[in-house]
């Protein structure tokens, strides 16, 4: 799916890390089917990552025009799985 990423995001937006899922639960969901865990970037421009409050705090903020971007890269997701699995 990194190539649908790069598409709909840009090639020099898009980071393969390797999986740190922290507490997530995801990874019992991915003993039994595939899937996929992305992080969507929401810091306000010109924000230092270092000094910006973490999540799960009072002070977090997220810049919500992200959004649009995040639904995006889950629709051309969808479709090119849908497209893969029908061959």
């Amino acid at each position: 799916m990194l190539p649908t990423l790069q598409k709909t995001a840009g090639s020099d937006k898009v980071i393969l890390v390797p999986a740190d899922t922290g507490a997530e639960d995801f990874s019992f969901f991915q003993q039994k089917v595939p899937g996929l865990f992305i992080f969507l970037g929401g810091m306000p421009k010109g924000h230092d990552p270092k000094k910006a409050p973490s999540h799960h705090t009072p002070d977090f903020f997220i810049d919500e025009s992200s959004f649009t971007l995040g639904v995006k890269a889950l629709t051309n997701l969808t479709l090119d799985y849908i497209s893969m699995v029908k061959k």
